[in-house]
């Protein structure tokens, strides 16, 4: 696991932090954070009062805690940030998944003889880049083409290098002055509208094979999806997506006899074909036209198949904390009058970024904010998204979670038996700053197994 070499400063500070009387506090807080990398500083108390006489039932302050300061949980999905609360995003987006698919967590276990599709829709291709490719586990050569051509940079188009799963260039073009930059980000731009206009033409697509209009549809059956963005190595979103047939009360309720797995297929592989979505001409830039790649992969969930509900909900749940580190762009966003040569950045992820930035200060484009998005490439929609009757949330997942830890407190004793009708809290919070010193942060990454922060930051932004 990669770290960063400790300096004199931060061993002092893990020494002076080891002999604190409150280190044991202070360690045992960690823990309660689930080892987070960059919690947050919350400081302030709690009173729990009898409404009927007054008396204070119990008390919390944080004027008694390490510092002063409650440190909880960023609460963050993107695993390069904090693998200890993206590991709690995965896994809460796993039962999501999951739960739409078997049942459970209040969806009724009926559902597993709805129809149910997961798809891939892919981006188009931009110019030809370095690729893996494998066949009955043999490693194939890149591009290996005899009658290579020579595009108009001097550049044969042709890699018979055999690479290997970690290799750097993976991902990149052969001729970087070939690819298609621009499309490439304004494709990430416009792929939320495009998965937006997919499910909109399903629907039709689904009412005309029935011989329905939407009104009618909505009344006979509900369509129900859940999806990831992942982004491939080239620097391009796709979606990966299970859609689910339902009764017109959701997943409690049957669908109808002609809403088969066969007819979703189709209409799904019709609505794919349908849907493009125009950007304007900017500039010398021309108006286009983008839909999606012609690669589809459609799949039918079985229980006891070789798509089972666990693959397809741990594959989901996987994409759901990750972003375009894969791609070596930075997970943090950038500055437009920020020099890109000052980061250590790869050749095609910094032409990517500075793509962004030229598209994005082109009034006609503004709608997209490239600019503010450069370090996503473009993108700008939610990762994971559900449909309204898939299944529960996350936020339900964290109250059931919070609900279970405030039962613990309040019957080991620590907490008053919390009842809304006889105890008013008062509470009182202040935002007090964020992350580790670099000596706390040396000491937690020993205690959690996890990688040291080269940076962290108080509330201010500046390094402590």
């Amino acid at each position: 696991m990669p770290t960063t070499r400790p300096d004199t400063h931060a061993i002092a500070g893990m020494i002076t932090r080891l002999n604190d009387p409150k280190y044991p506090r202070w360690a045992a807080r960690l823990r309660a954070t689930g080892g987070c990398r960059q919690p947050i500083h919350m400081r302030g108390r709690v009173l729990h009062v009898d409404r009927a006489t007054g008396r204070l039932l119990h008390r919390y302050t944080t004027a008694t805690e390490p510092e002063g300061v409650l440190h909880l949980p960023c609460k963050t999905r993107r695993a390069s940030r904090c693998p200890a609360c993206a590991e709690v995003y995965r896994a809460d987006t796993y039962q999501l998944i999951r739960a739409g698919l078997v049942g459970g967590k209040g969806v009724p276990t009926t559902v597993t003889t709805h129809p149910c599709l997961f798809i891939t829709l892919t981006a188009p291709s931009f110019g030809v880049v370095h690729t893996r490719r494998e066949k009955n586990g043999k490693t194939l050569p890149c591009h290996a083409r005899r009658d290579a051509q020579t595009c108009p940079h001097g550049r044969v188009m042709s890699c018979t290098a055999r690479h290997g799963a970690d290799e750097s260039c993976l991902g990149e073009p052969l001729c970087p002055d070939c690819y298609e930059y621009t499309g490439s980000v304004l494709f990430n731009a416009v792929s939320p509208k495009l998965w937006q206009r997919f499910t909109d033409a399903l629907r039709r697509r689904v009412a005309k094979t029935a011989g329905l209009t939407l009104r009618e549809l909505r009344e006979r059956l509900t369509i129900s999806f859940a999806k990831v963005a992942e982004y491939q190595k080239r620097g391009v979103v796709h979606f990966h997506a299970v859609i689910r047939l339902d009764g017109p009360d959701g997943p409690g309720a049957p669908p109808p006899a002609w809403a088969t797995v066969e007819m979703l297929t189709h209409a799904v592989q019709h609505a794919v074909r349908a849907v493009t979505v125009t950007v304007p001409s900017a500039g010398d830039e021309p108006a286009r036209i983008l839909r999606w790649g012609r690669q589809l992969d459609v799949r039918e969930i079985t229980m006891d198949g070789e798509l089972s509900d666990q693959a397809v909900a741990g594959y989901i749940a996987k994409y759901a904390t990750k972003a375009a580190e894969c791609v070596g762009t930075l997970d943090r966003r950038i500055n437009p009058l920020d020099d890109l040569t000052a980061f250590n950045l790869r050749d095609h992820p910094r032409r990517l970024i500075a793509e962004c930035q030229r598209l994005g200060a082109l009034d006609a484009l503004a709608d997209l904010r490239l600019a503010h998005w450069s370090h996503m490439l473009g993108f700008r929609g939610h990762f994971s998204t559900r449909s309204r009757h898939y299944s529960i949330t996350i936020g339900s997942i964290r109250d059931e979670r919070r609900d279970f830890a405030r039962t613990e407190e309040t019957s080991t004793g620590r907490l008053p038996l919390f009842d809304e009708d006889t105890i008013l809290v008062i509470a009182n919070w202040e935002y007090a700053g964020k992350g580790y010193s670099l000596g706390d942060a040396l000491l937690a990454a020993a205690l959690t197994g996890t990688a040291l922060h080269a940076s962290p930051t108080n509330g201010e932004g500046d390094a402590r």
